[in-house]
């Protein structure tokens, strides 16, 4: 039987996709519920200079658009609201959603393959669910009402092709529509506007400049000749548009977490039977590792305390591992460096693991003073004894202020060592601290070999540089800062400026 086709005496539609339109936005709007009658942009980088990703219906009729800056949206409105949205937090959502698409039905497919749809679009599969829904739209409806209860605006549309259902759901008014037959289907596909579709910039304005803004415009075209006008892009689409038949949903198969969980017969405190008996629920799991062929990642720990209480920890690995032992020393670090304060009744154990990775041996062994393994053991041990905050990195990223200039996050599980290049000469270090330090006044009467800094052990400054003027933050709060260059008698040389806003000298670092 034609996957595109309902089985005999079956009432549903094959599929159904469900489409949570510019899902970044709305994790937005989630975060600052107040901006809902404001036009919003999402941003990549909060400064004048970022691009806009999305844009709500309001800043689009402003003539706000993605691609933009950020300083050109303000240039046409003020009162446009801008914000980040991490791609971890679109991949939570994702996550979020497609547990709870999986409560409604075993096959649930996300976006990702052929290009086709964006975060936030899913096909569900609906062979086998006439028992628990007998039409269509009973159907539609639960899963509309399921995604909504989560905060989320969704369109759910049923019918017999992933894209069509895809593209009817982006050119559609949101809310649910069922497609009850093929032809009806191919009805509601031919008017779907190109500019609610994913194609690339360049391409869909090629096509408006002949006149071809809906998909059964874009479907009038010949297929021969396609590629060599329009390029590989325009052929793909076309093809996908015009498919009548196609493979079944490829579902996403549910990462089944291991755990194991053991009630204590006595309340216990002792740290080393403790570690005992996550040994006898984490020796198991590391069996079931191997017979998966995955490797251990990462540990989660469930306390349940004397008293009601109650103590999560996670732990990460320095790499992929089997080696009970060195899972027990993360364990030991943790709960030496946090005591857990109460008696344990009961422990629980959850492991994560992934796919075993294999590498090609190296012809040439690449003799080195440093020890990279060693290195990330030391790490782990680390984040094991203080926490998961204790490791982290400072990444670059472009901004007005100095402090602004770099932002510390967490070191990945898999990172590259440093390979720095000949250094003719020694650089000078400027170190910059994380928020700039009150300087004393100087007085007018003083010229600049007069003015105490970091006080009478460092001795007053011999000479100052000229100033770098800094001037920005007119899109948020306006600022004016005169940077210099400070050389005290014992030889220091501080990095300060003066606030012009605040009329005060602030210390923004030093150079070593």
């Amino acid at each position: 039987m034609s996957p595109n086709l309902p089985r005999k005496g079956s009432s549903l539609p094959p599929l159904a996709c469900v489409d949570l339109p510019a899902l970044p936005l709305q994790l937005l709007l989630r975060r600052h519920p107040r901006w809902a009658e404001s036009p919003v942009v999402v941003v990549e980088r909060d400064e004048p200079r970022g691009r806009i990703s999305w844009a709500s219906g309001r800043a689009r009729r402003l003539g706000i658009l993605p691609g933009q800056t950020y300083a050109a949206a303000l240039a046409t409105s003020g009162s446009v609201r801008a914000g980040v949205v991490a791609q971890a937090d679109v991949e939570r959502a994702v996550a979020e959603v497609l547990e709870l698409l999986r409560s409604l039905t075993p096959e649930v497919e996300p976006a990702g393959r052929d290009g086709l749809g964006g975060p936030g679009v899913f096909w569900l599969g609906g062979a086998g669910l006439d028992r628990l829904w007998p039409t269509a739209e009973l159907w539609a409806r639960a899963v509309h009402r399921a995604v909504a209860a989560t905060g989320f605006c969704a369109t759910v549309v049923t019918g017999f092709r992933r894209f069509a259902t895809y593209a009817v759901a982006r050119g559609g008014p949101g809310g649910v529509r069922v497609l009850r037959d093929p032809a009806e289907e191919a009805r509601a596909l031919e008017p779907v506007p190109l500019a609610r579709l994913d194609l690339a910039p360049t391409l869909r304005e090629a096509l408006a400049a002949l006149g071809v803004k809906t998909v059964g415009a874009f479907l009038a075209l010949p297929a021969v000749g396609l590629r060599e006008r329009f390029g590989p892009e325009a052929c793909r689409w076309h093809r996908l548009a015009r498919e009548r038949e196609e493979a079944a949903l490829l579902p996403a198969a549910p990462c089944e977490p291991l755990e194991a969980a053991a009630l204590l017969d006595r309340p216990e405190e002792d740290l080393d039977r403790l570690l005992f008996r996550v040994k006898s629920l984490l020796d198991p799991q590391l069996d079931e590792l191997v017979r998966r062929g995955w490797r251990l990642v990462g540990v989660g720990l469930d306390f349940r305390l004397e008293g009601g209480g109650r103590r999560e920890e996670w732990l990460q690995t320095a790499e992929p591992t089997l080696l009970g032992a060195r899972v027990l020393d993360l364990v030991r670090l943790r709960l030496e460096g946090r005591p857990l304060g109460a008696r344990v009744e009961e422990v629980r154990v959850e492991v994560r693991g992934e796919a075993e990775k294999w590498q090609q041996l190296r012809l040439f062994v690449e003799r080195s003073r440093r020890d990279a393994a060693a290195g990330a053991r030391a790490l782990a041990r680390l984040r094991a004894e203080f926490g998961e905050e204790a490791v982290v990195r400072a990444r670059p990223r472009s901004a007005h202020l100095p402090e602004g200039r770099f932002a510390w996050e967490s070191l990945p599980a898999e990172w590259r060592p440093a390979r720095p290049g000949p250094c003719l000469q020694v650089p000078l270090v400027r170190r910059i601290l994380r928020r700039p330090r009150i300087l004393p006044p100087r007085a007018h009467r003083l010229r600049d070999d007069g003015w105490l800094i970091r006080g009478v052990e460092h001795g007053p400054v011999v000479r100052m540089s000229e100033p770098w003027i800094v001037a920005g933050g007119w899109w948020t709060r306006p600022l004016r800062r005169e940077y210099r260059y400070a050389t005290c008698r014992r030889g220091d040389v501080l990095w300060v400026f003066y606030d012009q806003r605040r009329r005060r000298w602030f210390l923004q670092g030093q150079v070593e």
